[in-house]
């Protein structure tokens, strides 16, 4: 009965945070019209101002101003809900990007042999003993002062999509090195299984090898590593643009919305729904991301799993 009880708390907390998440995504993507759009035909609704209703507490009368406004009269209910697609967008994105480049170096470090096997490991752990995010840090600025000496010409709006690549980018080309490591081990894991064996043996060529068995044998730990580094990327995008290197106004992301109101919290006369909101969303969005790639990396590998279950 005990067992049965921690399963049921268990499947219910992998419920609970599921959908928490689609409940976030569903928002973004339905007031995409409405944070994109404006009743009046003036600016979009997350970035026009009005000086009149700058600073005003929350309030239930009208939607655009449920969770508050900002300094600038800025609605915070649309930054927020726009904020949230921006970083969901960035962390699947980088995610993305990881599951591509530690997929194909794992695999061609267990499949080159010992000396490329040796070699390629020996870059990963160079790179494993550098500081992630100083590398995120260094690979944004970077690319910040490539568009800054050879897009002078660019308009605002693609301007604000290059930065948006750069951060993807930027966070997926360091996330890869754990994902490559795990790969590696489950191909090398299954090479030594007796099939395998064999059908090398008949002259089976390494790529009908690589997709007809190691890709789907190593699919399960892979899947549920790749849903362990959103939440990480995620906590990486929000911490760039609270350092100012990421997501740039007026375009908002929950890190950038955090930063901003830091100035607001003072002993006279603190505006504590600037900092709350965002701070909330982005410790929720993480627990749920989190609980939800241990879940399925329990439910995936077979090792992992309880008897009983």
């Amino acid at each position: 009965m005990p067992k049965q009880s921690h399963h049921r708390r268990r499947r219910a907390s992998h419920w609970l945070a599921g959908g928490f998440l689609i409940l976030v995504a569903m928002l973004s993507i339905v007031t995409l019209p409405w944070t994109l759009g404006s009743s009046d035909g003036g600016p979009r609704r997350f970035e026009a101002t009005s000086p009149a209703t700058a600073l005003a507490p929350p309030t239930l009368r009208e939607p655009a101003a449920w969770l508050g406004t900002d300094r600038l009269g800025r609605s915070v209910t649309a930054r927020v809900l726009l904020g949230g697609g921006i970083s969901l967008v960035v962390g699947l994105a980088a995610a993305g990007t990881a599951l591509v480049l530690g997929t194909g170096w794992g695999l061609a470090a267990a499949l080159g042999g010992n000396k490329v096997d040796a070699v390629m490991m020996r870059i990963v752990d160079v790179l494993y003993g550098l500081p992630s995010i100083l590398l995120v840090v260094l690979f944004a600025v970077a690319m910040e002062g490539l568009q800054d000496r050879f897009g002078s010409g660019i308009a605002g709006g693609t301007r604000l999509l290059l930065d948006l690549a750069t951060l993807w980018i930027a966070i997926g080309a360091v996330s890869w090195l754990t994902l490559s490591r795990v790969v590696r081990g489950q191909v090398l894991s299954v090479r030594a299984r007796p099939f395998i064996e064999s059908a090398r043996v008949v002259g089976v060529p390494t790529r009908r090898l690589v997709g007809r068995y190691y890709l789907p044998w190593i699919a399960g730990p892979v899947v549920a590593c790749t849903a362990l580094i959103v939440p990480m990327a995620m906590l990486s995008e929000a911490f760039l643009s609270f350092l100012g290197i990421g997501v740039q106004e007026p375009l908002p992301s929950w890190g950038n919305m955090a930063a901003s109101a830091l100035s607001e919290l003072n002993p006279v006369r603190s505006r504590w729904w600037l900092l709350l909101w965002p701070c909330v969303l982005i410790a929720s969005t993480l627990i749920a991301l989190t609980v939800l790639g241990e879940s399925l990396r329990t439910s995936l590998d077979p090792r992992q799993r309880e008897p009983g279950i």
